[in-house]
């Protein structure tokens, strides 16, 4: 099999897609989605299956380093068609983890965001790809901005520094995205998503964000009897979450509506604390112990909350899914997963 055929999702038939209708924008449309096989990443792809997308292409790390120019390059001749490059890049790929994971690799975060962002898009526009996608953070913004964190505040100040190496490393597409668009007329647009959560999250103790972590940390003792969980900082921080359908929603509204480098927030507008939240998972989950808070663990940045006007103005987000509803989804999906994961080992102990 050639690298394009182990590159290159195929159409799902008819009758697995829940079509409303064929957009004629993506009819003949190519687009690669790096991070395709990812949490966001195969929420957009599904709905560019669904939206009538020619064809979808998702990239794997271990064929794809996008780390490494030689990869980038590669890649993109392997998807060319008849000489013709992709229509669009969505990038979605990133290294990524929760607070603790900022803390233990800074280095890496910073380094490998980089490089695959800022030598991605501009091969891109070497290559001739009409538009690419860029896909930031929330982490970018500073850590005291005013809430609602407004678009226009993204420079007024420093990220909070645990996620600081990490926002920054993506902030720079925002920058070589309006100085591309500046001196080579080139399409590449730049997306702020806030928090996601859903089923498909990450849910390693080791490297996943507060909910997941949250949910593992409930569903497994609520499992096991134990009467308290403990749970970082002293819960005042306050998020915002975004479903990830919802999030893939405003991805692919973007691509194909929004033509511009000024940065467009992703979010819900649902603010809740830590706190809350903790409390509101272990409800969920039917955990009734003790939450333990250990002070001695950073509680990251005092505040997160977007104001969202932007996209719905430019093409017509909103998120559609209800928070507690949302956690209620994630939660049933990670509770059947997890009982999946035990029935090998029920099998080998009978």
């Amino acid at each position: 099999m050639d690298r394009q055929n182990q590159l290159t999702h195929r159409q799902p038939a008819a009758s697995q897609l829940d079509i409303d209708h064929v957009d004629a924008f993506w009819r003949s449309k190519r687009v690669i989605v790096t991070g395709g096989s990812g949490f966001l990443g195969s929420y957009v792809v599904s709905k560019l299956w669904k939206r009538g997308a020619a064809e979808v292409i998702t990239p794997r790390r271990r064929e794809y380093d996008l780390r490494h120019l030689d990869a980038i390059r590669q890649l993109l001749r392997d998807t060319s068609a008849a000489g013709r490059p992709v229509d669009m890049v969505i990038h979605l790929a990133a290294n990524v983890g929760g607070i603790g994971a900022n803390r233990a690799h800074p280095a890496e975060f910073f380094y490998d965001n980089l490089m695959m962002g800022t030598q991605l898009l501009h091969e891109c526009w070497q290559a001739g790809v009409d538009k690419f996608v860029a896909i930031g953070t929330v982490c970018a913004y500073p850590k005291f901005a005013p809430i609602p964190f407004q678009e226009e505040t993204l420079w007024d100040g420093y990220p909070e520094e645990t996620n600081a190496p990490y926002g920054l490393a993506k902030k720079m597409m925002l920058v070589q995205s309006q100085a591309y668009r500046e001196q080579y007329g080139y399409n590449s647009i730049f997306l702020l998503p806030v928090n996601l959560y859903g089923p498909r999250d990450n849910f390693d103790p080791a490297s996943s964000h507060v909910i997941p972590a949250l949910i593992r940390k409930c569903v497994e003792a609520q499992a096991r009897g134990d009467r308290q969980i403990t749970a970082w900082g002293d819960g005042s921080p306050t998020r915002e979450f975004l479903y990830a359908a919802d999030a893939a929603d405003g991805v692919v509204r973007a691509a194909e509506h929004y033509n511009d480098s000024q940065p467009v927030n992703l979010g819900s507008s649902h603010e809740i604390s830590i706190r809350e939240l903790t409390e509101t998972i272990a409800r969920l989950t039917g955990f009734q112990g003790q939450i333990v808070w250990d002070t001695t663990k950073p509680n990251g940045q005092p505040r997160r909350k977007l104001d969202v006007s932007r996209a719905k103005a430019l093409f017509d987000f909103e998120a559609q899914t209800g928070f507690e509803e949302g956690l209620r989804q994630t939660i049933a999906w990670y509770q059947k997963e997890r009982a999946k994961a035990k029935q090998p080992e029920l099998a080998l102990a009978a």
